[in-house]
C-alpha cells in the first residue's frame, strides 16, 4: 500500500513530464482525491473501480486521480509497476481533455464500448487499451 504523500508526488512527477501546452484550459487542474469510487454499474462481486475522471462543469475542467481506489486495485505493485498504472491514468483522463477541446469523441466511444463489455459479464481486464 503507497501513503498519499507517496502517490502525491508520484503523481507531481508525471505530470511535470508533460508539455504544458498540454495542459491548457485544464482550469481546475488535476486532484488526487482519497476516495474509492466504484462505478455506477458496478456488480457485486465484481467491482469495477474509477481510476481517475475527467470533469466539465462550472467550475471548469478537471482530471481527478482516486487514490483510494489506485490503493484498493494496485497497492501491491512495487512502484515502478505502480507508477506505470498511474500515468497510464492520468495520460488517459488527459487524453479525455484533449478530444473535448478538439470536438472528438474516440475515447467516450471506447469506455462505453468497454462498459457494454463488463455490463454483458465479459472480462474486460484484458481489453485492449488504446494507444495514448
Amino acid at each position: 500500500m503507497k501513503t498519499y504523500e507517496q502517490v502525491s508526488a508520484m503523481l507531481s512527477e508525471i505530470i511535470d513530464d508533460v508539455p504544458p501546452e498540454l495542459l491548457d484550459g485544464l482550469t481546475g487542474g488535476v486532484i488526487l482525491s482519497e476516495d474509492v469510487k466504484l462505478h455506477p454499474e458496478s456488480k457485486p462481486g465484481k467491482p469495477l473501480y474509477i481510476m481517475g475522471e475527467y470533469h466539465r462543469d462550472m467550475l471548469g475542467r478537471t482530471i481527478y486521480i482516486y487514490y483510494g481506489s489506485f490503493n484498493v486495485v494496485y497497492g501491491y505493485l512495487d512502484n515502478v509497476s505502480f507508477i506505470k498504472k498511474l500515468k497510464h491514468t492520468f495520460s488517459h483522463e488527459l487524453r479525455h481533455h484533449l478530444e473535448m477541446l478538439s470536438g472528438i469523441k474516440d475515447l467516450e466511444k471506447y469506455d462505453a464500448q468497454k462498459l457494454g463489455m463488463y455490463n454483458s459479464g465479459m472480462d474486460i481486464a484484458g481489453f485492449y487499451e488504446p494507444p495514448i
